[in-house]
């Protein structure tokens, strides 16, 4: 896994983000997915617009935004809990 302060100004924003009050809803779901996997995570692709991402040994299930790119407050949502069960804060 990678530290957080050797993470890209990008990565480390986005990880500000997930974990901001109230909940964002306008975060492009692909700036989640460079976050998940520049902290190590590995990632599933599934069928249609699935994803599958596990990060210590944890596992989180999504549904990719189309035709728009944000990703919406219960993303975002579920994107900090994923984060916080794998042991990750920022």
């Amino acid at each position: 896994m990678l530290s957080l302060s050797s993470m890209k100004a990008k990565d480390r924003k986005t990880l500000e983000i997930i974990f901001t009050n109230p909940i964002n809803g306008n975060l492009e779901f692909r700036h989640i997915e460079a976050l998940f996997l520049a902290l190590g995570a590995t990632k599933t692709e599934r069928k249609g617009s699935a994803v599958s991402f596990s990060l210590n040994e944890i596992r989180v299930d999504f549904h990719r935004p189309h035709p728009d790119k944000a990703a919406l407050r219960y993303r975002v949502k579920d994107a900090r809990t994923f984060l916080l069960l794998a042991g990750v804060k920022p």
